[in-house]
């Protein structure tokens, strides 16, 4: 299949540059950017100027099969991230039972390519069922597709148990992604401590709980000189030790979620438990702190950490929700608030959205560059909606943006040249 994709304003996340002009596709992969000649009887979309960029790859996305199929299947999660310009899903191993052995990988590996018209790859558990007490069978994992290795929010607290894991992660050249908090002062809490959780009598959790977190995990790469990804910083006190980390020339890389990008504590209001995520949402000046971080390439990766809840176990008090929100669909229009904000650039945004994630993982995604996958979202930043969340096309519908005034649409959205959302060609 041979196309050219004219009138483009092209977003270039390596370049980190805006520029007008237009890209070929052939077969499954970009033959041209910039001024083409197309050949002769080439399909021609004219993009109308709207923007064009690399496919959004989401690390730390959650799907519920198996297990929890009601909340997620990877048909619905599939066609919520078409939808909203992710090409790419990187799935979390926190299901029921935990991807945790090869045969288990093998068949959501299976699933996943029956179901999904956008790229599915899987994490596979560090420690057998999350406990945190014996380390997976990596090798055998890795053998069999798992492109990185996590226990998500179940931290291995047996420092003996992690640094075995790390070690032998290393060996192999395996990626381990652990989730920053101390558990047992985060245990149970609902929000961050602070006035407005005292207002609202809600359990809450210190800020330092994730710079202890991160300081423990820190120690154990210096140990074990394993690769490691941070999924989620979210707080000012963790940067100074992630600057100080990568300045030593560690390994290690940092992401954060959308949700912690573009909200804050007060969004909680009145006990609004879809605004319920973990780690809880944090105090402006954090947030504030992280987006500046992003900006300047300190935390790496920009991800959804879509967390698909049922409504039974979303209408509860606060503090006995469920944590977690839906976003493979909302990803691109919260990410816009930044950019109309003046917080953020349009490359800078996609660079964290598609080109770090890829990098770190070793994909050749996240590109427009000649040769790298046909794998491309067209969007238009400007075009204003008011979300509702019963549209949304995920199972689940715990979205915080429910009744919101956004902006930024997806058109179009192309996996290895295929036209996966928007319409035909």
């Amino acid at each position: 299949m041979t196309f050219l994709l004219t009138n483009a304003l092209l977003i270039d996340p390596e370049a980190l540059t805006e520029t007008i002009g237009s890209l070929l596709v052939e077969n499954d992969a970009i033959a041209a950017v910039g001024d083409v000649n197309p050949p002769k009887g080439t399909t021609v979309i004219d993009c109308g100027g709207k923007c064009l960029a690399p496919g959004i790859v989401d690390l730390g996305v959650k799907v519920g099969e198996p297990g929890e199929r009601h909340k997620e299947s990877f048909r619905s999660a599939s066609l919520a991230a078409a939808a909203g310009g992710v090409t790419t899903i990187i799935a979390r191993p926190d299901t029921h039972p935990a991807i945790d052995t090869p045969e288990t990988l093998e068949f959501v590996t299976r699933r996943a390519a029956e179901a999904s018209p956008v790229r599915i790859r899987h994490m596979a558990a560090l420690t057998k069922g999350r406990e945190g007490r014996e380390m997976t069978e990596i090798g055998f994992l890795l053998d069999a597709g798992a492109i990185a290795f996590t226990d998500c929010d179940s931290v291995v607290a047996d420092t003996k148990v992690l640094s075995r894991a790390l070690i032998y992660a290393k060996s192999l050249g395996a990626l381990v992604m652990g989730h920053p908090q101390e558990p047992i002062l985060s245990n149970g809490a609902a929000t961050t401590s602070g006035k407005f959780a005292s207002l609202r009598g809600l359990p809450g959790v210190s800020p330092m709980a994730e710079r202890i977190g991160f300081d423990r995990d820190m120690g154990m790469v210096e140990m074990t000189g394993a690769k490691y990804h941070f999924d989620q910083i979210t707080t000012a006190r963790a940067l100074p030790p992630l600057e100080r980390a990568k300045a030593n020339g560690f390994d290690v890389t940092a992401g954060t979620s959308i949700h912690h990008l573009t909200l804050n504590e007060f969004d909680v209001g009145d006990y609004r438990t879809f605004f319920k995520v973990k780690p809880p949402l944090r105090p402006e000046d954090d947030r504030l702190a992280v987006v500046e971080a992003v900006a300047s390439g300190l935390i790496d990766i920009i991800s959804s950490m879509h967390t698909p809840q049922d409504e039974e176990s979303k209408r509860l008090p606060y503090e006995e929700a469920a944590s977690g929100a839906v976003a493979l669909e909302t990803f691109l229009p919260a990410a816009m608030r930044l950019f109309h904000a003046g917080q953020l650039t349009l490359p800078q945004l996609f660079r964290a959205m598609a080109l770090n994630p890829a990098k770190r993982l070793g994909l050749p995604h996240g590109r427009l560059a000649e040769g790298t996958p046909a794998d491309l979202v067209l969007f238009d930043p400007d075009a204003p909606f008011v979300l509702d969340r019963f549209k949304l096309r995920s199972k689940s519908k715990n979205t915080p943006f429910d009744g919101h005034r956004m902006e930024g649409k997806v058109l179009g959205t192309w996996v290895g040249g295929v036209r996966v959302f928007g319409g035909e060609g």
